[in-house]
């Protein structure tokens, strides 16, 4: 029998129990015994949250007495882990997993195998569905999945029947008034002030099972052209054919929208006869346990992107049409929602959206890509934003810091409009440095370049005014497309980036992908699952065992620096024999564009990141072979620290002006001096004023950083005396003080040094 027929069998006689006059307990009783008798199960038992409880509520071979009785904590007990995780358990032997509690009461201790699923109302889990055997058995999938197709149909007899308590459901307290502060993770920096709105008003399924299947299947159909029609039209509006990410973003979605597989398995939930709201929601709830098994953070966003078709899906099912962008914004608002997709962050009114604050979300997600790109901050991972923020609340959102303050009080909105100001003041005042060069008080020339990842990042260069790009990210093409970018494609996008760069350098570090920026198309068994990927199978080590990948990048850049001068940096160098074997890689890709009449670039100039410490004990016999060395702090940082900056409870743990980071840059700068190599440092630490003040006294002369920091560094350089700075910097590092983040402050506030 198939997952949908045994379903179905269920369903049909749980329609006639919902039909009857039965009272709500009746109901509940009559269901557990017909969820036993067609899975021929000897317990089958319903748990429903009660006042922050899971009460057993029903059952079928457990003691009767225990009904009403028997209570289980959210997380506590084999049922109390399924409610709190929203997961499926199925075990041969209860007893021997770790969450397992023995009650009693209940007269279970003869049974062995255990399986049960969430029976969730509104995205929560407000009870569990459980079945028990004497003898010990795995469960097969399609009693699982009639089990899950069942517990939909029983959250709409505990809603309508008013089982639970609706408020509690949802996670909300009582109605909050005054101010909070949420939490959450910086994904995208800036401030933002506006006003609440909900991305997507909720879609009510107000019924679940079927009248006539054939009926809902035509409903779905109908709803899966008009959604490809909608996503088909978005994607050929002529701002998104920018031949950019956006574009490859968008590609990637629309593959999502014609996935065959997505919708063969909404037709089998019809099939067990939900409707086609239900069958739509039954496999999101799937996709939604997926997500939560899936340790891979760009698989994980990538099912982000079919939750956010599914909902479009849904709301055309239903009729229940339109997000907030449909609507349109009337003011300036701050958009809250679960999640979002690329393309919907896309239909808003760039004029009128000031922030994002997602309850999810990661760095890698496609939504952060297209945000960063539009300029828009953005809040990640705040937790219960529907208990907390009603419609039309006022938000002060601070990415930068990683908060968002509702209903704040008029002194703090008072001293967030001020700080506000005092940012835009200090914008504007960055922006008249634009065409100013960067020269200290004693007159020597500081480098203030910037990194870039996106076609659109380049326009930041005649913004801030950067002397050139330190480091573009070509993974980022690599991040955002479905499948292994076309050496056409990639020659497109660096021709570009030159064109628009002009005379100005930019410096291409090849593809750093692999680790925790793993990509679906290039898997490899071996290294699934690292335990530290940061330091496993990513950069340049995949790059040379997939050469193939390196060989297309080569030729593209190289074709792409036709008559020009190319400057190509290699990731994550730990020996020199690496740097010579990538290098041999564009050598023989330069030899065939000779052979076959090509123009080749005017000039080519090979460089290496230095992150990997190893690299800096073999420097005499790397500087020889290399135009530059670009030290990258953010990975070579939690190498020497052996602190995962990834890990919230390390990321803040070591200083970058520590004398252990500060004494090992002194000597990679000194290693280079008299030599003909230029040094810099790309990354956080070189855009923050006072640790860009240590790395001029260190010998720094070179900083790459983020476009924002760009107008600050300039300021702050322009009041430096590098003699004076120098000699602080050999006093402290020669006899270290106690806090030396706090002797550099003090000392730039004696010079007239202003720092931000």
């Amino acid at each position: 029998m198939t997952a949908a027929a045994a379903a179905r069998l269920i369903l049909t006689q749980l329609h006639e129990v919902m039909a009857s006059r039965l009272h709500a307990q009746g109901k509940l009783d009559r269901v557990v015994d017909i969820i036993a008798e067609s899975l021929d199960s000897e317990v089958c038992s319903i748990y429903l949250l009660r006042e922050g409880m899971l009460e057993l509520f029903a059952t079928h071979g457990l003691n009767a007495a225990a009904v009403h009785v028997t209570r289980l904590a959210m997380g506590e007990g084999l049922t109390g882990s399924i409610a709190d995780k929203v997961e499926t358990l199925n075990l041969a032997e209860a007893k021997a997993h770790p969450d397992f509690q023995y009650r009693p009461e209940t007269g279970e201790e003869k049974f062995h195998s255990f399986a049960g699923v969430p029976i969730v109302y509104r995205e929560r889990a407000v009870g569990v569905l459980c079945v028990q055997h004497v003898e010990p058995r795995r469960y097969e999938e399609v009693e699982l999945e009639a089990l899950q197709t069942t517990a939909m149909v029983l959250s709409e007899l505990i809603s309508n029947n008013e089982l639970i308590d609706e408020e509690e459901a949802l996670g909300r307290g009582p109605e909050m008034t005054g101010p909070v502060n949420v939490p959450g993770l910086t994904l995208v920096k800036g401030l933002a002030v506006g006003t609440a709105v909900y991305h997507q008003p909720r879609v009510n399924i107000d019924q679940v099972m079927a009248e006539d299947t054939e009926v809902e299947r035509q409903r779905v159909y109908r709803a899966f052209d008009k959604m490809r029609e909608q996503i088909d039209n978005m994607t050929s509006q002529a701002e998104f054919r920018t031949g950019g990410e956006h574009e490859e973003v968008l590609e990637t979605y629309k593959m999502f929208a014609y996935d065959e597989g997505w919708g063969r398995r909404i037709n089998e939930a019809i099939d067990s006869g939900l409707t086609a709201e239900a069958a739509i929601e039954r496999v999101q709830q799937r996709t939604r346990m997926r997500m939560r098994e899936i340790d891979d953070a760009l698989l994980a966003d990538r099912m982000h992107d079919l939750e956010d078709l599914s909902n479009r899906l849904l709301r055309i099912v239903s009729g229940q049409l339109g997000t907030a962008a449909s609507q349109g914004l009337r003011k300036d608002a701050i958009l809250i929602a679960k999640n979002l997709g690329p393309a919907e962050l896309l239909e808003y009114d760039r004029r009128r959206l000031k922030g994002v604050i997602l309850e999810e979300g990661s760095l890698t997600a496609h939504v952060v890509i297209v945000a960063r790109a539009m300029g828009v901050p953005v809040l990640g991972r705040a937790r219960g934003l529907r208990g907390i923020v009603r419609e039309g609340d006022e938000i002060l959102l601070d990415a930068d810091a990683g908060v968002a303050t509702v209903r704040p009080a008029q002194q703090v909105f008072d001293a967030f409009e001020t700080r506000f100001a005092k940012s835009k003041e200090k914008q504007a005042l960055y922006a008249e440095l634009r065409d100013v060069e960067p020269f200290t008080r004693c007159g020597t020339r500081i480098q203030v370049m910037m990194n870039a990842g996106l076609r659109e990042d380049i326009s930041n260069l005649n913004l801030v005014g950067a002397d050139g790009i330190g480091l573009f990210r070509t993974e980022f093409q690599f991040l955002v497309s479905a499948t292994l970018p076309q050496r056409e494609k990639q020659l497109r996008l660096y021709r570009d980036v030159l064109d628009a760069a002009g005379n100005r350098p930019v410096i291409f570090r090849t593809v750093d992908i692999g680790g925790d920026k793993a990509v679906p198309y290039l898997r490899n068994e071996d290294v699934e699952n690292e335990e530290n990927p940061a330091m496993g199978w990513r950069a340049l080590r995949l790059a040379l065992e997939r050469e193939g990948l390196l060989k297309a990048q080569a030729r593209a850049l190289l074709e792409a620096a036709s008559g020009r001068q190319l400057n190509v940096m290699f990731p994550m160098v730990s020996e020199p024999w690496e740097f010579d074997a990538a290098k041999k890689v564009f050598d023989d890709q330069l030899a065939f564009l000779t052979s076959q009449k090509r123009q080749p670039p005017e000039s080519i100039r090979y460089g290496a990141m230095l992150e990997v410490p190893a690299l800096a004990e073999v420097l005499d016999i790397l500087i020889p072979k290399v135009s530059f060395i670009s030290v990258g702090t953010n990975d070579l940082t939690q190498f020497l620290f052996a602190a995962d900056r990834a890990n919230p409870k390390l990321a803040e743990r070591y200083d970058w002006l520590s004398p252990a980071i500060l004494r090992f840059l002194r000597r990679i700068a000194q290693a280079t001096v008299g030599q003909q190599v230029d040094l810099a440092v790309c990354g956080e630490m070189g855009g923050r004023q006072l640790e860009a003040l240590a790395l001029m006294g260190l010998g720094f002369r070179r900083l790459s950083i983020t476009p924002v920091s760009v107008g600050p560094i300039k300021e702050l350089v322009r009041q430096v005396d590098l003699a004076q700075i120098t000699e602080a910097m050999n006093g402290w590092l020669f006899n270290p003080p106690a806090d030396l983040r706090a002797e550099l402050t003090k000392w730039a506030a004696d010079q007239g040094i202003l720092i931000d």
